[in-house]
């Protein structure tokens, strides 16, 4: 038996460090965390200096037993969870779940830390444990209780005045804040007209172009020239003064140096793989943190291959470096390197975490070398850092920018002048391996790689044209994945552990969507950070949720107690809580709105948020009995819906005529979708149909589609509540409590009743999905039906009481899941 235990949190990690330590260690993962607070009102104690009450988190229950086990024969325990304040605090959970089962005494417990997993690395770190940072596990649980009593109380706030099932969160709320105010800015913009005016010149080098610089006797600015017949008026006086030629009246020449990006912390890697890969930042790291953990190199067996991904330092180590200048010298000669290394420093205030930046774990293993053992994503993304780390320690870029100005005299209302500029590449350096992304071209970027041809002071060149072109200036763009991780970063919101987790959680929640891979807030987004802005603005202030971030730092560098910390937030925070749950009116905070008035029946017409999403009303429910409702069309909003737009809504029910056998055909719009009905058959109408334009001819084919469908819906029915079914993704097997499939090589319609049962018999319980579990109630009368039929029925039937109780355990214990699970089906 090892003598030694090492507990990391992966299993891939487990697998990659296993084969360094020998046959003293044996190594298992934690699965990530293993206790969370218990989900229910009072895990963190506010009256007893926020104690917390932590519970292990059930799908890891057997994950933390084969730690117990093991840890209680082994002599030593290695705490080898990630380096950050997160693993930090999972090896104190994993520590006091051994504490509490008495499986640490007598033992030494030991906390290891690495940034890399290669064999030398991890020897170094066994062979250099320290003690756990409490300070770090004391901000990871200020963290965490933050987030929960912001959650437990502004949640039902939420539900009360907005919509049912809603949720807030400390972070997430001012980066929704954030996305916002951007559509916000975007539909208050006003578009203004301006003119450019450019000289197209001939030249036996090449054809070019120069800009208007100047105009009347003074600089040219933007909105000098703001309508056709002034533009009009300025390029006929400038060509007549040219008389078909510009002279060259100075020829400027400036070089300029460009220094590399510095390697990548966890936010800038995120953005650059946004930008140039097209990836979301969940998926980048989900990658990354796969490349870390160590990917099968052939004979060298599991390598990891970067170092780890959450890191806001840029930061590299000395042998790094020594090993990158070794590579640069071999592959892009002496002439590529700068005479000392290239020094990056961190901005992170935190010491204790500013670790190195993402890096290859051995530059010598360039991307060609490895492609063959990785995918598709893999191999992109170890290719954009193994790039980015090598061009940080190369020779900075040499560009030479030539200016030509053309003055122009004896024009109409004052001088003028034009200037063509051109960026050339004297020597690449570092751009001969990597350049950084932008989210925006400057005009900078369009003059780069543009080659002018040789001019000289007093030239006369020939002048082709000019022209004007008219143009608007244009919103701010919507946030993408990149610009929202670099705005998060620069207003100091989160961590780079906490980036993916932010975004991901706004589009789960559905306040955001992605549209062409920019951020759009949906309406209840928009109700939602309304209410907090308005109601509780400190809370989605950038401001204080920085300086909150900034004390939760102080904290695990041990500057600042985080008890003090938790009562400073939590006191005028509950007030807020208690005072706007009595003094907010609904409607105002759900953001309704009041279009005007029905012209056919003169009551007013508004848009509001309902259970279901926003809708359009007639009628006003103080005075009117009777109201009328239509649901917003995908791509309207409630808060930019025109009167004529909703009216138009109300055009449905649409009576579309009649069937063969006399049946009226409608289409209309439920809380499932749209819809066509023919007597009583309601078919859902795909994507394509549009029920505002949708004729009878095709409404009546979707009808026959779904009686087709439902003709040929039973395959076999054996009358005990077995039954054979085509479904949704082919045929199955069902009685009504447990779904079986049918195995490939078996025929659906030649499927026996004792093969079916036996099929049911193997397949395992429902969890939800094509073979989910139903709820006990619905699966009840099935089961019934079949336990009198059959005496495989009546033993299962013997045994209900006990699983009845192991039911109703699993129930009361998920029943917080399972509420918020039917709210979202039910919607």
């Amino acid at each position: 038996m090892a003598k030694n235990l090492l507990i990391v949190e992966s299993p891939a990690k487990a697998k990659t460090i296993n084969k360094y330590l020998g046959k003293d260690f044996q190594v298992l993962a934690s699965y990530g965390h293993v206790r969370d607070l218990l989900p229910k009102e009072g895990a963190v104690d506010t009256e007893h200096d926020f104690a917390m009450r932590y519970e292990v988190i059930e799908r890891n229950e057997k994950h933390v037993d084969a730690i117990a086990k093991a840890a209680k024969v082994a002599d030593d325990i290695y705490l080898a969870t990630d380096l950050d304040r997160e693993g930090e605090a999972i090896s104190w959970h994993i520590s006091e779940i051994l504490k509490e089962r008495g499986l640490a005494d007598g033992k030494k417990l030991h906390r290891v830390v690495f940034s890399e997993i290669t064999p030398r690395e991890i020897k170094a770190a066994v062979a250099a444990p320290r003690k756990l940072s409490l300070d770090m596990v004391d901000a990871q649980q200020a963290r965490r209780a933050l987030d929960y009593l912001v959650g437990f109380n502004l949640s039902p706030v939420l539900w009360r005045k907005v919509q049912r099932g809603l949720s807030a969160g400390r972070v997430q709320s001012p980066a929704l804040r954030m996305i916002v105010e951007r559509e916000e800015e975007i539909e208050a913009f006003v578009a203004r007209e301006y003119w450019t005016v450019e000289a197209q010149l001939k030249h036996a080098e090449g054809d070019f172009s120069a800009r208007l610089t100047k105009l009347h006797g003074k600089k040219f600015e933007q909105f000098d020239l703001t309508n056709e017949a002034d533009a009009m008026a300025a390029r006929a006086a400038l060509k007549d003064a040219a008389h078909g030629q510009l002279t060259v009246s100075e020829v400027g020449s400036k070089e300029r140096k460009r220094r590399p990006a510095p390697p990548f912390t966890t936010s800038t890697l995120q953005q650059e793989a946004a930008r140039k890969l097209g990836f979301g930042t969940t998926r980048t790291m989900k990658i990354a943190q796969g490349l870390y953990e160590g990917v099968s190199l052939g004979s060298e067996g599991n390598v990891g291959l970067i170092t780890y991904m959450r890191t806001d330092s840029t930061a590299l180590s000395g042998e790094a470096v020594d090993e990158l200048r070794q590579l640069i010298a071999r592959d892009f000669g002496g002439k590529a390197l700068p005479d000392h290394a290239q020094v990056y420093r961190t901005k992170s205030k935190n010491a204790q975490e500013a670790h190195e930046a993402i890096r290859p774990t051995s530059a010598m293993r360039t991307p060609r070398e490895v492609a063959a053992f990785l995918n598709d994503d893999q191999r992109k993304l170890y290719e954009l850092i193994w790039k980015r780390t090598v061009a940080c320690q190369m020779i900075h870029a040499t560009l030479n920018t030539v200016s030509v100005d053309f003055d122009l005299k004896h024009v109409k209302g004052g001088d003028a002048a034009f200037r063509a500029t051109g960026t050339t590449v004297v020597d690449p350096g570092f751009l001969a391996v990597y350049e950084e992304g932008r989210d925006q071209k400057s005009a900078e970027d369009d003059d780069e790689g543009r080659r002018l041809p040789r001019l000289s002071k007093g030239e006369q060149v020939p002048l082709k044209d000019i022209l004007a072109d008219q143009h608007f200036t244009e919103p701010p763009p919507r946030y993408s994945e990149a610009s929202l991780v670099k705005a998060l970063e620069e207003y100091g919101i989160g961590r780079p552990s906490t980036y993916a987790s932010i975004i991901q959680v706004l589009q789960n929640r559905e306040y955001v969507l992605l549209d062409n891979r920019r951020f759009r807030p949906t309406d209840v987004g928009r109700a939602v950070s309304k209410f907090l802005t308005q109601h509780f603005t400190q809370y989605v202030d950038y401001d204080f949720t920085a300086k909150l971030e900034d004390e939760l730092d102080a904290v695990s560098r041990g500057e600042e107690a985080w008890v003090p910390l938790m009562k400073r937030f939590w006191e005028p925070f509950k007030q807020q809580v208690e005072e706007k749950t009595e003094s907010v009116d609904r409607s105002e905070a759900t953001g309704a709105r009041e279009l005007g008035t029905d012209p056919k029946s003169g009551k007013p017409i508004s848009v509001r948020l309902g259970r279901y999403g926003p809708y359009a009303q007639i009628g006003d429910k103080d005075t009117d009995e009777k109201l009328q409702f239509a649901s917003l069309r995908p791509g309207q909003s409630m808060h930019t819906i025109t009167l004529e737009e909703a009216l138009e809504l109300f055009k449905l029910p649409r009576k579309l005529g009649q069937a063969e056998n006399g049946d009226e055909v409608s289409v209309g719009v439920g809380r499932f979708g749209p819809f066509v009905k023919q007597g009583s058959t309601y078919a859902s109408l795909k994507p394509e149909d549009d029920p505002y334009t949708i004729e009878l001819p095709r409404a009546l084919q979707i009808v026959q589609e779904k009686l087709e469908l439902l003709a040929n819906r039973v395959i076999q029915d054996f009358g005990n509540g077995v039954q054979v079914l085509n479904g949704r993704y082919g045929p199955y097997i069902t009685d009504g409590d447990k779904n079986a499939r049918i195995p490939k090589d078996q025929d659906p319609k030649e499927l026996t009743e004792a093969k079916c049962l036996e099929l049911l018999a193997a397949a395992p319980a429902k969890k939800g999905g094509r073979f989910g579990r139903k709820s006990a109630a619905k699966g009840a009368p099935a089961k019934k039906a079949a336990a009198k039929k059959t005496a495989t029925k009546k033993a299962a039937a013997k045994k209900a009481p006990a699983k009845k109780t192991a039911a109703k355990k699993t129930a009361a214990k998920k029943a917080p899941a399972k509420k918020a699970a039917s709210k979202k089906a039910e919607a």
